[in-house]
C-alpha cells in the first residue's frame, strides 16, 4: 500500500518500497520519514488532536533524517534540471492508487534536485575559502635581511604582524621642589606600584603614605590616584599640561579609622526617609554595601555652567549620581536634577578656585568627566561652606564609585605587614637594632645589661659632657659639639623642618598631605628671628605654635610652655611631643614632608 499524502521521491527511494517497509518490523515509515512528514499525515486522521510541538526534537529529527537521505542519494546520479518555479519538467501523478515500482534503469531513473544538509552546505564553504585563501599570491618581502634565517623572505597572507599596543610607557613625575624623575613602565603598572617604585629610587621611608596626584596647573585642579588605577590609561585621558607629582597623603584612607572626623550626622542620611541617622558602627558598612542606600546631603553653591555666577543649592549625593533639588530640600524624584554622574566622572580639588572661577569660599572642588571636548566648559564647579563639608563630598563620592576596591585597597600594606611579621623580626629604629650601653670605667668595657643601671649612666654620661663642653667654650677652644652651635643646626637634617617658609605655604602643604590629626611641621620665625613655629593640624583646622627660646644656668632650651617645659634641641621637643600631647590639642603623628627626585 502507498503512503497517503508523502512526495513520489520518497515513494521511488529504494528505503521506502513497500516490501522494505513489510519486512523491516523495526523501521516504521514514521520514524523514517520523520516527525514532520508524520504529523500531516495524523492531521488527515480523525483522531487528530492539537498537541504542542518540540521544536527542538523537530529539527533534531529532520537533521537526522536529511542526513540519512543525503547519504543514501550521493549514491545516485546527479539531479535533473529544473523549471524556474523549482517544479520538475513532468508532474509526478496523485499517489492514489498502488505506488509504481522505481525505474530498473539508471537510464529510466527520474532524476531530480536533491535535498542538501545544511552541514553540507557549511562544509563545502569552509572549503572553498581555505581554497581562496591558499590561491592568493605570495607577498614579496622588502626587507629581506630582517627575516630570521629559518624564515622566508616572502610574506604569506597569515604572517603580516598584528598591531599591538606598546607594553612599556615613559612617565615623568615630578616633586613639591620642582625636581622630576623620568620612569620606564609596564602598561599595567598600578599607581601603588609606582609609588614604591619611587620611593625605592628615593630611598625614602615606606609607610604606605605616598600617593601619586594627577595635577593640572592651567585649570588648578588636582586628585589622588587610587591605588589600583592604571597609570598609563591615566596619562592617557590627561592633556599635555598635566603631570603628576609624588607627594604624602595621609588622609587617603584615613576615613577607615576615624570615620566620624570626615562624615558629619547632619550631612548623612537614608534616601527614603529625612529623618533617620546611620549609627557609627554602620557608617562605613553602608557605604561599602551595595545593597545599602546612604546618601549625604547639605548646601553648596553651584557654578551656572558657562557662567561666572554661583547659585546656593540643596544637593543630594547618591550612588546614582549628584542631584539638586528644584523646590527647597524636597526629595521627590520629580524635584530632583541630575548635576553630574559617578560612574565616568572624577572629583578634584580646586586650587586656585577664587582666582580662576570667582568661587564664593576657598572650599571649591569640582566634576571632571572623563572623556571632554572642552574642559573649560564641561566642569562641574562646587563650593562648600567649610573644610570638613568638603572632605565629606568628596571622600563620599570615593566610596560610591569605587565602593570595595578602596577597602582592599587600605587592607593590602596591612596584610604585607602581617605576611612579613612571620618571616622576619620586627622591624625597629637603627638605635635600637645597634647601640647598647657599655661601661668603660673599668680596663674592660662591658655591657650594662640592668635598664635602670644603663638610664643613670646616660644621665651621668650626659652631664659630663654638658659640663665639658661649657669648660671648652670658657677656654676658648673651638669644639663643633658647642651646644649652642649644635642645638640650633641639629633639627635642620631633618624631614619635618622646612626653614624660612612662609604662613600661606605652611598652610598650603599641610592642606595638600591629607589635613589629618597630628600632622605637623616645623619652620622659621617670621617675626622672632630666634623662634621657631611649629604648625600642627587638628579636627581639620591648622594652628600655629610659637617656640621660644630661653636660658637656665647659661643653657639655651626651647620651649612651648613658657618655659615649663625645656628641650635642649627642636629634636628632643619633637619626640616628647610624638608620645605626650602637653600643652597641644593632640600628639605628633604624621610629619609634613618632602622629597627631592
Amino acid at each position: 500500500m502507498a503512503v497517503a499524502g508523502c512526495p513520489d521521491y520518497f515513494m521511488h527511494h529504494p528505503n521506502y518500497q513497500q516490501d522494505n517497509v513489510d519486512r523491516a518490523s523495526n523501521h516504521r515509515p514514521a520514524d523514517l520519514i520523520g516527525p514532520s512528514f508524520q504529523q500531516s499525515s495524523n492531521r488527515n486522521s480523525p483522531n487528530h488532536q492539537e498537541d504542542d510541538v518540540d521544536l527542538e526534537a523537530l529539527v533534531n529529527d529532520m537533521n537526522s533524517s536529511f542526513e540519512s537521505l543525503y547519504s543514501a542519494c550521493s549514491v545516485q546520479s546527479e539531479s535533473a534540471p529544473l523549471l524556474h518555479n523549482g517544479q520538475p519538467q513532468r508532474p509526478a501523478p496523485p499517489c492514489s492508487g498502488p505506488a509504481p515500482l522505481p525505474p530498473t534503469s539508471p537510464w529510466q531513473k527520474v532524476r531530480r534536485s536533491q535535498p542538501m544538509h545544511i552541514l553540507a552546505v557549511r562544509r563545502l564553504q569552509e572549503e572553498q575559502q581555505q581554497l581562496r585563501t591558499s590561491s592568493l599570491p605570495a607577498i614579496p618581502n622588502p626587507f629581506p635581511e630582517l627575516c630570521s634565517p629559518a624564515s622566508s623572505p616572502v610574506l604569506s597572507p597569515g604572517s603580516l604582524p598584528q598591531c599591538q599596543p606598546s607594553g612599556k610607557h615613559i612617565i615623568k613625575v615630578f616633586s613639591e621642589d620642582g625636581t622630576r624623575k623620568v620612569v620606564e613602565i609596564p602598561a599595567d603598572m598600578t599607581a601603588r606600584d609606582l609609588c614604591q617604585l619611587l620611593v625605592y629610587k628615593s630611598h625614602c621611608l615606606n609607610d604606605n603614605s605616598w600617593a601619586l596626584v594627577e595635577h593640572h596647573p592651567v585649570l588648578g585642579l588636582e586628585r589622588c590616584l587610587e591605588d589600583h588605577e592604571m597609570v598609563a590609561q591615566v596619562q592617557a585621558s590627561m592633556t599635555s599640561e598635566g603631570r603628576f607629582l609624588f607627594r604624602k597623603n595621609y588622609a587617603k584612607y584615613e576615613f577607615f579609622t576615624n570615620p566620624l572626623n570626615f562624615f558629619p550626622e547632619q550631612m548623612i542620611a537614608w534616601c527614603q526617609e529625612t529623618s533617620s541617622t546611620i549609627p557609627p558602627s554602620q557608617l562605613l558598612q553602608n557605604f561599602l554595601n551595595s545593597s545599602s542606600c546612604p546618601e549625604i546631603q547639605g548646601y553648596l553653591y553651584v557654578k551656572e555652567m558657562g557662567r561666572k555666577s554661583w547659585k546656593k543649592l540643596y544637593v543630594f549625593l547618591r550612588r546614582s549620581g549628584l542631584y539638586f533639588s528644584t523646590k527647597g530640600t524636597s526629595k521627590e524624584p520629580r524635584h530632583l536634577q541630575l548635576l553630574s554622574d559617578l560612574e565616568d566622572s572624577n572629583i578634584f580639588t580646586v586650587i586656585t578656585g577664587k582666582k580662576l572661577h570667582s568661587a564664593p569660599t576657598d572650599y571649591e572642588f569640582c566634576i571632571k568627566p572623563n572623556k571632554v571636548r572642552n574642559e573649560g566648559k564641561e566642569l562641574r564647579m562646587l563650593c562648600a561652606e567649610d573644610e570638613q563639608s568638603r572632605t565629606c563630598w568628596m571622600t563620599a563620592f570615593r566610596l560610591f564609585k569605587y565602593g570595595i576596591l578602596l577597602y582592599q585597597n587600605y587592607k593590602i600594606p596591612q596584610q604585607r605587614k602581617t605576611l612579613l611579621s612571620h618571616f622576619s623580626t620586627p622591624v625597629r629604629s637603627v638605635s635600637e637594632n645597634s647601640l647598647v650601653a657599655m661601661d668603660f670605667s673599668g680596663t674592660i668595657g662591658r655591657v650594662i645589661a640592668n635598664p635602670v643601671e644603663a638610664q643613670s649612666a646616660a644621665m651621668e654620661e650626659g652631664h659630663a659632657w654638658r659640663k665639658r663642653s661649657q669648660r671648652m667654650n670658657i677656654l676658648g677652644s673651638p669644639s663643633p659639639l658647642h651646644t649652642s652651635s649644635l642645638s640650633t643646626v641639629i633639627h635642620r637634617t631633618q624631614l619635618w623642618f622646612h626653614g624660612r617658609i612662609t604662613r600661606e605655604e605652611s598652610h598650603r602643604m599641610v592642606m595638600q598631605q591629607g589635613q589629618v590629626d597630628g600632622l605637623f611641621l616645623l619652620r622659621d620665625s617670621q617675626s622672632n628671628p630666634k623662634a621657631f613655629v611649629l604648625t600642627l593640624c587638628h579636627h581639620q583646622k591648622i594652628k600655629h605654635f610659637q617656640i621660644l627660646p630661653c636660658e637656665d644656668d647659661g643653657q639655651v632650651f626651647f620651649s612651648l610652655d613658657d618655659g615649663s617645659t625645656k628641650f635642649t634641641d627642636l629634636i628632643q621637643l619633637v619626640e616628647f611631643y610624638q608620645l605626650n600631647r602637653g600643652v597641644l590639642p593632640c600628639r605628633l603623628k604624621h610629619p609634613c614632608t618632602i622629597v627631592a627626585l
